[in-house]
């Protein structure tokens, strides 16, 4: 049985979906300033559909990055380096590398059925900012490049 053949993105999908997401992204700030303190589960379908256009316009970059047509990002490239030179990195370590200081994260990727055990992490590394802080710019790009490290899913059954 064959393959069915992978569907390759063009640039002007990236458009397309960069359009689709600066409405969403005012819905879902404002949906998250709207339940922020709230606890328990809390209805969210401004920041789900978000989540999802992000998601796919992820899925676009690194399709049209395979792909030879984009380049990929300094945060890529760092990414890499980093996760070759430093396998071992536990949560919130830092790290020197070509004189910044990088800061190894981890957050639960996936859930088990009861949502108390962690059965999958995402790592990434965040650029640290001379005063000690995250820069931001960095920690948005990361946010950018792999959206689906920020949701937390349950395993499926």
């Amino acid at each position: 049985m064959s393959k069915l053949p992978i569907k390759l993105h063009v640039i002007s999908e990236l458009d397309e979906i960069n359009q689709q997401i600066m409405p969403l992204k005012a819905l879902a700030d404002r949906e998250r300033s709207a339940i922020y303190g709230l606890t328990g589960m809390v209805y969210t379908p401004h920041i789900d559909d978000y989540m999802q256009a992000s998601i796919k316009k992820a899925a676009i970059l690194a399709c049209l990055k395979e792909q030879g047509i984009l380049a990929l990002s300094k945060v890529e490239l760092i990414s890499t380096a980093l996760d070759s030179l430093h396998k071992r990195a536990r949560n919130n370590a830092i790290v020197e590398y070509d004189g910044n200081r990088y800061q190894r994260r981890f957050s639960p990727l996936k859930l088990s059925k009861s949502g108390k055990v962690v059965s999958k992490w995402a790592r990434y590394w965040f650029l640290q900012s001379p005063n000690g802080k995250v820069d931001t710019e960095w920690e948005y790009q990361v946010r950018e490049i792999w959206p689906a490290y920020f949701l937390i899913r349950t395993t499926d059954l």
